[in-house]
């Protein structure tokens, strides 16, 4: 990142705002369960091929959630994306706010990799971009602090299993799903 993140402080939240937590019992094979769980709203993600650059366009930000559990990796890759919370919008359409928002490009068209269940939904899609179609700077939004980071398709393998670089496993699932059925652009 480009700024360094400095003065973090960790409080538990008695009556949280953006999450709901339940708490689920199950019987299973005559035995009962308790788990607490996080209700998540469904995301969607963005695999962008740099047309010119040969590279992929990925996002670099702090991520609380990781912090919490590992300081360390805190500043993660990962694809472009973000939550389905616009109302009306099919997730084609927010995907494409996104990337728009996050990495300044507009894309017209997307092309669905597929959809996950994580907790919620992640719905997968591939789009290509070029200098022609940049807008802005991206960076996401007031609340998000983005550094884009151009990664040369030819070293995606290579950063795939680089440990040093924390990413989620939906980023190294499409860049399997790239090299497999797009690698020969």
């Amino acid at each position: 990142m480009k700024d360094k993140i400095s003065n973090i402080e960790v409080k538990r939240v008695e009556n949280p705002k953006n999450h709901e937590v339940f708490e689920v019992s199950y019987t299973q094979s005559g035995k009962r369960y308790t788990k607490e769980v996080k209700k998540t709203l469904d995301v969607v993600k963005v695999l962008l091929y740099h047309k010119e650059k040969d590279a992929f366009v990925l996002v670099k930000q702090f991520r609380a959630l990781v912090y919490i559990n590992h300081p360390d990796l805190a500043i993660r890759y990962e694809l472009c994306g973000g939550r389905e919370d616009k109302e009306g919008l099919s997730s084609e359409e927010i995907a494409k706010e996104e990337v728009l928002e996050e990495c300044g490009y507009r894309v017209d068209k997307l092309e669905k990799i597929t959809t996950l269940t994580t907790g919620g939904k992640m719905t997968l899609f591939y789009g290509e971009v070029d200098e022609s179609m940049r807008v802005n700077s991206g960076g996401g939004l007031e609340d998000e602090n983005i550094e884009l980071v151009y990664l040369p398709v030819s070293e995606a393998k290579e950063f795939m299993f680089d440990e040093s670089k924390p990413k989620r496993p939906a980023l190294m699932f499409c860049f399997c799903w790239f090299l497999t059925n797009k690698c020969n652009l």
